[in-house]
């Protein structure tokens, strides 16, 4: 291993609060990637005459159980629930509902409060808090990390362009910056999602317009000093190639800059999302949104558990990302001591 690497995953390292914070949010993210596992109106698998059937990722009809319909069977059904126990029996997960589940059996109108069922509560539509909460977050993380991605290849980019070739490219690009970055982002996420249908895609193809200046500055600060330097000067004298000094000799030293500033930009997606979700103008109506959620706590003053809920979440997610952040800032401190 690389000394310089094996020395700054030792400073990360040292930063507990930052080390812990990463094995945490890992912990986190990865439950979230099986929430299917984990929460679900399915049974992980059945055994029905002696044969094993995996509901969560294969579709089996009615019939298949000794029933009427050829539809995909409704197991939450209890006449198939019955036809299933007479030969067999169900694993359920842990969590018995889907984000989109309504329970139709409340003790009370909904939103219903936290019990032995709805760990959590429901929302204003009978559907289980946590089971949102699990599936919301994993939406939230997938957003934010693909955002991040996509926003800071492009800034990476733009700004080593202007940084290396400098001149009137440079001039023209600040200005252009200047401007694009005054305009009131949110306003204009909002205006252009009113303009579609919102979805996943649409979102993120929106939100890139406005998050690639992020890194823009820091790269191209990093590469107006590199170009001075002897090697870079030496480089272009052999007749070495524009691209292959950017990536090789002059690239690595703007990716110190860039990989610490990540954790925070990928705090400001998730908490961006949250915001467009919250306002009514983020993802589809129906689908897993912290925002959403937020917005159903406020929309439901007697149902605490709704706000409680989504604040704690986003409040863990995005203090872990800051914390995981400060870390890899420490760890990429060219002034630290070893």
């Amino acid at each position: 291993m690389n000394p310089m690497l094996r020395l700054r995953i030792q400073r990360f390292i040292a930063n507990r609060r930052g080390y812990y914070s990463l094995w945490l949010f890992m912990l986190l993210f990865i439950i979230s990637l099986f929430a299917e596992l984990v929460a679900n109106d399915k049974p992980l698998f059945i055994s029905f005459n002696n044969q094993w059937y995996f509901p969560v990722v294969v579709q089996y009809s009615e019939i298949e159980f000794g029933g009427e319909f050829a539809a995909e069977a409704d197991y939450t059904d209890p006449y198939v629930q019955d036809l299933i126990e007479q030969s067999g029996y169900m694993v359920w997960p842990l969590i018995p509902f889907s984000y989109d589940t309504i329970n139709y059996n409340l003790p009370g109108p909904a939103p219903s409060a936290p019990d032995s069922i709805n760990y959590l509560g429901t929302d204003d539509r009978g559907r289980d808090v946590l089971a949102r909460v699990i599936y919301g977050f994993r939406i939230s993380v997938l957003f934010g990390f693909v955002l991040t991605i996509v926003s800071s290849v492009i800034g990476v980019i733009v700004g080593a362009t202007q940084g290396y070739y400098g001149g009137k490219l440079d001039l023209l690009g600040q200005r252009f910056i200047e401007v694009w970055s005054g305009m009131p982002t949110l306003f204009l996420l909002i205006i252009l999602s009113s303009f579609v249908e919102p979805n996943f895609w649409w979102l993120l193809g929106i939100m890139v317009l406005f998050s690639w200046m992020g890194l823009v500055g820091v790269v191209r600060a990093e590469f107006l000093r590199c170009r001075n330097f002897d090697y870079v000067k030496a480089a272009y004298a052999l007749g070495v190639s524009d691209s292959r000094i950017i990536l090789r000799h002059m690239l690595p030293n703007a990716m110190v800059a860039t990989l610490t500033m990540l954790p925070f930009i990928l705090s400001g997606s998730v908490t961006t999302l949250t915001s467009l979700d919250f306002l009514g103008f983020g993802l589809p109506s129906g689908s897993p949104s912290l925002g959403e959620l937020l917005a159903q706590g406020k929309a439901n003053l007697q149902a605490p558990w709704l706000g409680f809920s989504a604040f704690i979440v986003l409040s863990v997610m995005l203090s872990l990302l800051v914390f995981i952040g400060e870390a890899v800032r420490d760890a990429f401190d060219p002034h630290a001591v070893g």
